[in-house]
């Protein structure tokens, strides 16, 4: 039995993957901003608290270190998706969306790692435009993300001299309520823009086009299972990645350009 730590506990794949740590008998940790929904099965402490708060993060690291003693695993699921204009969002909304992301992530590592058995491992869920040159209107979340797996490269060179590993996972779409939540972002980016006349419609086509094929949770939750127990982990996992996003990525730059302004252009 070993003891984990999930961050985004409460949320789709946060869920998923306490209830699978859980059912192979370990005994989990679990952080979220909002603990109401949380997972409920033996084993399984969720405790409330803001990644972005660096104060009530102590508080539960103290708990968790007290109760845990030490930890086998982190894994990080708590994320935001934006859908806005770059030189139209609030700034606000810009340092929250790297808060959350980016800087949360670190919060937890500076704090946990410490706690870690030897040849304990650390799982940071990314995303499959990561490695991707940013379609519009996403770049806020592509940006954080691919800061993620920069940050993920070299916490790993750090870590191996620790006895630890770092694994990455990118998936595609996971039917969470992160997927509902993002198209009402693009209906109100789309309504509200003041520098956009775009094809809204067709922007919202090519985003449902690429929702649509999606995975449930219980996948990624297998996935990490696997990052986190097999001998020798992939350095990243990619999971349900989508054709269209594929093809998109292997066009060269300047076609990237030309086709997205062929289709968004009124």
């Amino acid at each position: 039995m070993g003891n984990y730590l999930v961050t985004g506990a409460c949320g789709g794949m946060g869920t998923a993957i306490c209830r699978m740590l859980a059912e192979n008998h370990h005994r989990v940790w679990g952080i979220d901003r909002s603990p109401d929904a949380r997972p409920e099965a033996q084993g399984i402490t969720v405790l409330s608290a803001d990644l972005t708060d660096p104060d009530a993060l102590r508080s539960a690291a103290e708990r968790i270190g007290q109760e845990a003693g030490s930890l086998d695993g982190i894994v990080h699921t708590a994320g935001i998706y934006d859908l806005n204009s770059l030189v139209e969002m609030p700034e606000e909304e810009f340092v929250r969306d790297f808060d959350v992301n980016l800087f949360a992530v670190f919060r937890v590592n500076r704090l946990f790692v410490p706690l870690l058995e030897p040849g304990g491992r650390v799982v940071m869920i990314s995303s499959e435009l990561a490695p991707l040159r940013p379609m519009p209107f996403t770049g806020i979340y592509a940006v954080t993300k691919t800061a993620v797996e920069q940050y993920a490269m070299a916490l790993r060179m750090e870590l191996q001299l620790l006895g630890h590993r770092v694994v990455v996972i990118r998936p595609g779409a996971v039917k969470t309520n992160m997927l509902p939540a993002s198209t009402a972002k693009l209906d109100r980016f789309c309504e509200q823009t003041a520098l956009y006349r775009c094809n809204a419609d067709r922007f919202r086509r090519i985003v449902n086009r690429v929702e649509a094929r999606h995975v449930p949770p219980e996948r990624i939750a297998r996935t990490v299972k696997e990052a986190l127990t097999a001998k020798r982990p992939k350095l990243t996992y990619c999971v349900n990645r989508n054709p269209l996003l594929l093809l998109y990525g292997a066009l060269p730059a300047r076609v990237q350009l030309w086709a997205i302004k062929k289709i968004l252009e009124e």
